[in-house]
């Protein structure tokens, strides 16, 4: 006779309970898997979104009224500010940088080329950082030029050109911009490290001081670690995009008031939006601006963040965009 796997002795129900609902489980995310990797490209934005937020954040979002952080990214993917797209495009806002915080906290541009050529290749320095400006991830660290050479950059460079950005995260505000490779200056610290990326969340209050949730990637580009504090820098118990925490907090920076200010006179006018720094050895530089980071599909430790910095974007003031930059 077949075994009936649902049925067994009282004592064991909740166990096998338990079986079942982890096989279930299993298969419901297998099949969103395959849907997504399968025909991912042909999914409305829309569809994408949603299967994409039960896959990695662990439930259906509620688009029609977004309620958490997640599902109101997801929300900002889908219905764009058209200000977005300039801002986003990591060359087009070197100039709002400039001219809202002044040229020194621009990362030196060594060259943003047309077209990728040898002549460019042996024009750069020892050590550069190569870049697409349409996306994110599109980061190569050169330590040392005599190490790689042109056809390897090149070939990178071409498949990052030939990626479309928007279509693999679905964050619309990409999908207009120009895809370019510019080179910048590697910044090193004293201890002869990529410097930490200071990732600045600043929910503005209508009265009184914002809110401030400080995402920190320490060594990158080694053995990364990612760290949240919040507005008196006390580490958070939280972890998020598959990062684990540092053994030991970092200490609060000594010009932290100072990185604080040059992120909050970026971020003004502009309603949520996520400020990335790199700050050391008393300098400050611009990272960039993401105003839907992780694509509406971040896996928070607890889901009390999740709803707590929704909670802090419903309550913000009214963006105020700038006639200037739109």
């Amino acid at each position: 006779m077949p075994t009936n796997i649902f049925a067994s002795p009282a004592g064991d129900n909740a166990s096998t309970a338990s079986t079942v609902h982890r096989i279930l489980n299993k298969g419901v995310a297998a099949i969103h898997f395959g849907v997504l990797h399968g025909v991912k490209y042909f999914l409305p934005d829309a569809v994408f979104l949603f299967l994409s937020h039960r896959r990695r954040v662990g439930r259906f979002p509620h688009l029609r009224n977004p309620a958490t952080f997640n599902e109101i990214i997801l929300d900002r993917c889908l219905h764009p500010d058209p200000l977005w797209s300039i801002l986003a495009d990591k060359l087009a806002v070197r100039d709002y940088v400039k001219a809202t915080v002044g040229e020194r906290h621009l990362i030196p541009l060594l060259a943003a080329p047309d077209a990728f050529t040898q002549q460019v290749f042996d024009a750069l320095p020892r050590s550069f950082v190569m870049k697409a400006n349409h996306g994110c991830g599109f980061v190569k660290v050169v330590w040392d030029k005599g190490d790689v050479s042109f056809e390897e950059l090149r070939k990178t460079a071409d498949e990052w050109l030939s990626t479309d950005f928007y279509l693999a995260s679905r964050e619309r505000h990409y999908r207009t911009i120009e895809p370019r490779i510019y080179f910048e200056k590697l910044l090193i610290d004293r201890s002869g490290k990529v410097p930490a990326d200071y990732k600045i969340n600043i929910f503005e209050r209508e009265n009184g001081d914002p809110v401030i949730y400080t995402g920190v990637v320490s060594d990158r580009f080694g053995v990364p670690r990612h760290d949240f504090y919040d507005t008196n820098w006390n580490r958070l118990d939280i972890a998020a995009a598959g990062y684990p925490c540092s053994e030991e907090p970092a200490p609060r920076l000594p010009n932290w008031d100072e990185v604080v200010s040059v992120a909050r006179r970026l971020s003004a006018g502009l309603g949520y939006v996520r400020v990335d720094l790199y700050a050391f050895d008393g300098e400050i530089f611009f990272g960039e601006l993401t105003f839907t980071p992780g694509a509406g599909v971040t896996r928070f430790s607890q889901d009390s963040f999740d709803d707590e910095w929704g909670r802090l974007i419903r309550t913000m003031p009214p963006s105020q965009l700038s006639d200037a930059w739109g």
